[in-house]
């Protein structure tokens, strides 16, 4: 996928100028009430020599050039007395009025009280909370860019990010203090903290800085704010890439990326858009348990559904108590998960009709789900509209969506409007499009494409191709329908005596089996065939399994190559990342080394 405007130009000095030519920053100026709109043109990319999917949902898609806090706050106008966000544990919460007003007021004094320069970088180490979009929206438009980091994530962790992303100041909670600290000790800087109370028997840490104070509306004089002329190419967002493949690495992402891939999100896919128009009498409500430091979080639940009026419950975590009661007690309407999610909601006997009464869409994605799990929900909820969507970190996240009242739950859908995907083959240097029904590695370019990576031009050159094209890293093919379906990481595959396995397909089979509750599959060293699939399982609770039934379970369903000859161990928990996605180095590292 090819990302926006002049950004890009750089990386295609070697491509053809009609590649150059459109991704110009030419933009349309319409007349409006308000101020001069401008939208992003549409690019038109050159011929190639096979053939690159384009959209099910239509190439067209008006998408404003213009900031994320423009974009923003044209939207929140319109609902000021509605609840913006709200937590889903203590019930604070703000309308889009008054979240409007504490992002001014935190953004001037970001400026004032904390001397931040324009493009100076933000660091996020929260978990979901209702100050969450408060802190992103201020700090934007005080002229900043934000780094999201893990809230779990040791010192040591934290120091690498704040050092890597030059962050001059950094906003957590309370209990987390100590944490950030010795962060700020190990990264050798002194950046000042800010910290977050989330209830009101806790005490400021001595040498934090109070956020209450820095939000507070009071005794500020809103025509103070400096405004800076920005352009929407600017790199707003730089979220850390999941480490699944390597060290973290800063994506930088644009306004542009933002906006193009927020708009993406409100198309109608299918029978409907995932959300519904905000009006007097009707308001969406999203329950956020997907942590907004991730992508996913932070673009798919947080930005887009903000941008159209949606009412946001933050979770600080995943439990399955507080979890359901924010469904039953805020009725929610639409749901963004994970697999293991999803898989919650179709297994436990603590989830009752009542609490996805109000449910009308839920959308998965992060990480691959089997059509099985996707049917084992519907069974259980009949009303509900399912979808799975496919994403990066890399490209805002968002490449491919699934149409809503489809049955095929396999799929991951199809590229959105402005958006294109081709299926290569491994091994061949010129990236030829593949045809359907032909499997190769996912090639993505549209607007939303990152800018780059963080001071990394190696890794940036490395994953770009030419013409701009994005390695997703991710084997995929897709039907005679263009809907895509995402088969593996490229890096994961299993190579057994030359022929791949891909261990989402033998997770998938033993995830079936009655007595498994969670599956993970990696690739064991062998003498002889190099490498052969090795199965972690999860057992369900007073289930009794033995690994060799489980072996000959698997050898009944896939081709010799695929049997699980690496053998079967049984853990207690599967390892992921806040995605939902196997860390399957982890288990490498663990028991294969």
């Amino acid at each position: 996928m090819i990302r926006g405007a002049t950004s890009h130009l750089a990386r295609l000095s070697n491509a053809t100028s009609a590649v150059k030519s459109s991704w110009r920053k030419q933009c349309v100026q319409l007349l409006s009430t308000k101020s001069q709109i401008k939208y992003l043109e549409e690019s038109t990319f050159p011929l190639e020599n096979g053939l690159e999917q384009n959209s099910l949902y239509g190439k067209s898609l008006q998408v404003p050039y213009t900031t994320v806090e423009n974009y923003i706050w044209d939207s929140f106008s319109q609902w000021t007395n509605k609840t913006a966000v709200v937590c889903g544990v203590t019930g604070r919460n703000y309308t889009y009025g008054t979240l409007r007003d504490h992002c001014a007021a935190l953004a001037i004094r970001l400026q004032q009280k904390c001397k931040l320069d324009f493009g100076n970088t933000l660091a996020i180490c929260l978990p979901n909370v209702p100050e969450f979009p408060l802190i992103c929206f201020g700090a934007i438009e005080a002229g900043l860019v934000i780094t999201t980091i893990n809230p779990i994530y040791t010192a040591e962790e934290i120091s690498r990010q704040l050092v890597d992303s030059d962050s001059k100041i950094l906003f957590g909670t309370v209990s987390n203090y100590s944490v950030l600290k010795e962060a700020t000790k190990l990264a050798q800087r002194n950046i000042p903290i800010v910290c977050l109370k989330t209830s009101t028997d806790e005490n400021l840490p001595e040498g934090a800085i109070d956020f209450a104070e820095l939000a507070n509306p009071s005794g500020v004089h809103f025509s103070s704010l400096q405004r800076h002329s920005r352009d929407p190419d600017d790199v707003v967002f730089m979220p850390y890439s999941s480490g699944t493949t390597g060290l973290p690495k800063g994506v930088e992402l644009t306004h542009t990326n933002i906006v193009s891939n927020s708009e993406m999100l409100a198309v109608k896919a299918g029978q409907s858009s995932v959300v519904l128009p905000t009006t007097d009498s009707f308001q969406d409500v999203l329950p956020c348990v997907l942590p907004m430091f991730h992508i996913y979080g932070l673009t798919v639940t947080m930005i887009s559904k903000l941008a159209k009026g949606t009412k946001l419950v933050t979770l600080p975590a995943f439990r399955p108590d507080t979890f359901l009661n924010a469904l039953t007690e805020h009725k929610g309407t639409v749901l963004h998960a994970v697999p293991p999610i999803i898989m919650f909601l179709s297994n436990h006997d603590m989830v009752k009709p009542q609490h996805m009464e109000t449910v009308r869409n839920i959308f998965s994605g992060a990480a691959p789900m089997g059509a099985l799990d996707a049917e084992k929900l519907i069974a259980k909820a009949p009303k509900i509209v399912f979808a799975q969507g496919y994403g990066l970190t890399e490209t805002s996240p968002v490449v491919l969506i699934g149409a809503l009242g489809s049955n095929n739950y396999a799929s991951v859908g199809s590229p959105p409007p402005r958006t294109q995907a081709k299926i290569v083959d491994l091994n061949d240097p010129t990236n030829t499009a593949l045809g359907p029904n032909q499997s190769g590695e996912l090639l993505v370019r549209g607007p939303q494409v990152m800018k780059g990576y963080h001071n990394n031009k190696q890794a940036t050159d490395d994953i770009f191709t030419e013409g701009g094209w994005l390695r997703t890293g991710d084997i995929a093919h897709y039907d005679d329908n263009a809907e895509f379906y995402i088969t593996d990481r490229l890096k994961e595959l299993i190579k057994v005596k030359g022929f791949q396995v891909a261990p989402a397909e033998l997770e998938e089979i033993l995830r079936d089996h009655p007595a498994v509750a969670d599956a993970a599959v990696v690739g064991q060293p062998h003498p002889v065939s190099g490498e052969v699939p090795r199965a972690f399982i999860v057992p369900k609770q007073n289930a009794k399994i033995t690994d060799e039934e489980l072996k000959q379970f698997v050898a009944g369903k896939v081709a010799v190559y695929k049997k699980l000859e690496g053998g079967v161990t049984f853990i207690k928990e599967i390892p992921k990342n806040p995605s939902g996605k196997i860390l399957r180095r982890v288990l490498k590292e663990e028991y294969c080394s």
